[in-house]
């Protein structure tokens, strides 16, 4: 199974439906609130290339990974194979 990391901010309502989202599909994912740990920016830039919230980043099982900005449902679901 893919392995997704959402770099969010605990006031933001687009990150809020991308987790509600996962949830309701029972897809597991871990969440980096940036607001509570500042010592995880540098990483969520690196990794994001923007500071633009929610960041997810998809690590696929043959190891392509795939970043999407905001919460793009058509973009989540093609990544992660859904329908």
């Amino acid at each position: 199974m893919a392995k997704i990391k959402i770099y969010s901010t605990t006031t933001c309502p687009y990150c809020k439906m991308l987790k509600s989202y996962l949830t309701e599909k029972n897809i597991p994912f871990e969440d980096v609130l940036i607001d509570q740990n500042p010592d995880q920016m540098q990483t969520f830039i690196d990794t994001c290339g923007s500071m633009g919230v929610p960041c997810t980043h998809i690590t696929k099982d043959d190891g392509v990974e795939v970043k999407i900005l905001g919460f793009d449902k058509e973009k989540i679901d093609q990544a992660l194979g859904l329908k």
